[in-house]
């Protein structure tokens, strides 16, 4: 079964008669990279900025579709943060912001974030949970004063 990368990598190709050399000298990136992108069923990471600006030019298309696809190959969930796809026509710059920060976290910081998420998702989801008490304040109010 092929992904969305190597679909669009293998259409491009066929149509314009290209081959992975062409592609890469045309983006200078490895002629290896454009191969691996083209035949390998299971994307593990999404590939570097610099490699899908590379495979972007070296196939003489939007490095928007090409970034789309090698989110969905690696089963990223691609969010259109355009005006035109929200309810109210305008877009959210949190989510905007968001989106296009992630892969600037470390490793450890976007475990972080994902268990964040996948903690508001099921509190959001899930059955309504009773609150915490609220702490008492004690004899000094709530601030400390008395």
């Amino acid at each position: 079964m092929t992904n969305a990368l190597q679909q669009l990598i293998r259409e491009h190709l066929d149509r314009k008669g290209w081959s992975y050399g062409d592609v890469a000298r045309r983006g200078g990136i490895p002629r290896s990279t454009v191969h691996h992108l083209a035949t390998t069923e299971r994307v593990v990471r999404m590939p570097q900025a610099t490699t899908l600006e590379g495979l972007a030019k070296g196939l003489e298309l939007p490095l928007e579709a090409i970034r789309r696809a090698a989110a969905e190959a690696c089963g990223i969930h691609v969010y259109d943060t355009s005006p035109a796809a929200e309810p109210n026509g305008t877009a959210d710059p949190d989510v905007a912001l968001l989106i296009a920060s992630v892969q600037k976290l470390s490793a450890d910081d976007r475990r972080h974030v994902t268990a964040l998420v996948e903690s508001l998702l099921d509190r959001s989801s899930g059955p309504a949970k009773p609150a915490r008490p609220a702490r008492p304040a004690g004899p000094a109010g709530p601030t400390g004063e008395k």
